[in-house]
């Protein structure tokens, strides 16, 4: 692969500090972005290969999430689609800004953070308002791709090179500046996963955690201990709101309830919706008791939407 360096498709070379700026208040969404990114990759395999345009074994599909305090990076991976050199130079280095007036004009009308992003196709980019250098290793499916590595410092300039990953998928790197190290925490990541991805549809890990297991016991008559790895899977990939009311039980219904609001009474009764005119839905709608003092906070209401 022939080594490359350019400049990134972009009308004003403002669009970082804007990025920085405005979208700071709200930074920890960053990890959604990139999280929400990879489980699209993985779910475009899967639907590649049940049209029968991917053949390969697709192995165990997931997403992780670990980071390095050594290193001060964040890695998020994933084993789907991956990216070519020319989808790299397509979906990441041209962002669809029509200028910065246009665009200023337009983020007035936004009201948060999570708007903006929305429209401007700024998922991605968000990585750069924790991460002083972002760094992407990516091989794609299709058969006889070569890995490309892409590396850019927040600046308008980027660099695509051979890239050493082996197998389909992609990693993004973050290289966190020093303001953003709380994200160096497996509590901080834990919390903000279980914000933004506690259903999605395909398993996210978050690294492995080191656990003691009893494993027999010594010459005193001691128990002895190993330490193993486990896998720490954070979200539910198939949630009751999936299944039809015909195969629940009153018990799933309660379990799920206690899984959301863990210290909370059980609800005085729940709905499940199946909607398919004027449009399709389903769900689960919940209602809580409420004491005397008629206790409602706004911070304990939850909808979760596809």
């Amino acid at each position: 692969m022939v080594q490359e360096k350019g400049t990134i498709s972009i009308h004003t070379e403002n669009i970082f500090p804007i990025i920085k700026k405005f979208l700071y208040s709200d930074h920890e969404i960053f990890l959604r972005e990139l999280v929400s990114n990879s489980v699209d990759a993985v779910q475009k395999l899967k639907r590649l290969a049940a049209l029968g345009q991917y053949n390969q074994e697709l192995g165990d599909l997931k997403v992780e999430v670990s980071f390095d305090e050594k290193a001060k990076t964040l890695t998020v991976s994933d084993n789907g689609i991956g990216m070519t050199a020319d989808e790299i130079k397509k979906y990441i280095n041209q962002i669809a800004f029509s200028g910065a007036t246009e665009f200023m004009e337009k983020f007035k009308e936004a009201k948060d953070a999570q708007e903006i992003i929305g429209r401007f196709g700024l998922g991605f980019y968000s990585a750069f308002m924790v991460a002083n250098k972002v760094e992407i290793q990516t091989l794609s499916y299709l058969e006889g791709a070569e890995p490309a590595r892409w590396v850019c410092d927040g600046s308008t300039e980027f660099e695509l090179t051979e890239g050493n990953r082996t197998e389909r998928g992609t990693d993004v790197i973050l290289y966190l500046n020093s303001e953003s190290e709380e994200f160096l925490s497996r509590h901080r990541l834990q919390e903000i996963l279980d914000k933004y991805a506690k259903f999605l549809p395909v398993p996210v890990k978050l690294g492995t955690r080191t656990e003691q297991v009893e494993d027999g016991v010594d010459e005193e008559g001691k128990p002895k201990y190993n330490s193993v790895e486990v896998e720490n899977i954070v979200n539910n990939t198939n949630p009751i709101w999936t299944k039809a009311p015909g195969d629940l039980k009153d018990e799933d219904y309660l379990s799920f309830y206690r899984e959301l609001y863990p210290f909370s009474e059980d609800p005085l009764f729940w709905i499940h919706l199946n909607v398919d005119y004027p449009f399709h839905l389903t769900g689960v709608l919940y209602f809580p008791k409420l004491k005397e003092e008629f206790e409602l906070q706004r911070n304990k209401i939850k909808l979760f939407s596809r």
